[in-house]
């Protein structure tokens, strides 16, 4: 059985919002005609509360895209974006969801942030998405959304981890590509046994 993970197709990482995916809103449609092809359909959504760790703001001195070393590994400071109850952190208006089963939250821990739909970046607290796909029968996972080189790249390869056949929608994902983190994070999933497919194999 197949499930499609949508991963954080919200109005903060399309164009206009405050860390916008260049061409972000591009892969919605691509989205909205593959969805009813799958057994079940999850979303993730990026949860902000105000003043989260994972944001430049809130560390004096530093900018956006700078890093630094937090208890879990090193941090990527981002804009403020996706803050709770927000326009920014909903999803896209033009994105189709009736086929959604289940929302995942992520990145609502203040002291933590979260890339992956598995777990967060201390890569031990589970969101409990591995045990309600594998309830299901679900063993074939395909993920879209943005961003390829982050929550895309993370949560494909925790999917590997966690024991699923894993797939990736190359033209249904866009990066942010900091430094060429996409061709870096195609590499890595492949790396780690996800597989490349279009969303034309699918339909």
């Amino acid at each position: 059985m197949k499930a499609l993970i949508i991963v954080d197709v919200q109005n903060d990482f399309c164009p206009g919002g405050a860390l916008a995916v260049e061409n972000g809103d591009r892969i919605i449609p691509v989205i909205n005609s593959i969805s009813g092809r799958f057994d079940a359909v999850v979303q993730t959504q990026d949860w902000h509360p105000a003043g989260h760790s994972s944001f430049a703001s809130v560390h004096p001195g530093k900018k956006p895209y700078e890093t630094i070393e937090m208890f879990y590994g090193t941090q990527v400071l981002w804009p403020d974006h996706c803050i709770q109850g927000s326009a920014g952190a909903d999803f896209h208006p033009r994105l189709h969801t009736p086929a959604t089963q289940l929302i995942i939250r992520k990145g609502f821990r203040k002291a933590i942030d979260s890339y992956s739909a598995f777990y967060e970046n201390d890569k031990k607290t589970a969101t409990g998405l591995t045990g309600y796909l594998k309830n299901l029968g679900i063993d074939e996972l395909y993920f879209c959304g943005l961003a390829t080189d982050f929550c895309v790249k993370w949560s494909a390869i925790d999917g590997i981890r966690e024991g699923f056949k894993v797939y990736v929608i190359e033209d249904a994902v866009e990066g942010i590509n900091l430094d060429n983190s996409v061709a870096k994070a195609w590499k890595e999933m492949e790396e780690a046994g996800a597989k490349r497919v279009r969303s034309s194999e699918i339909l």
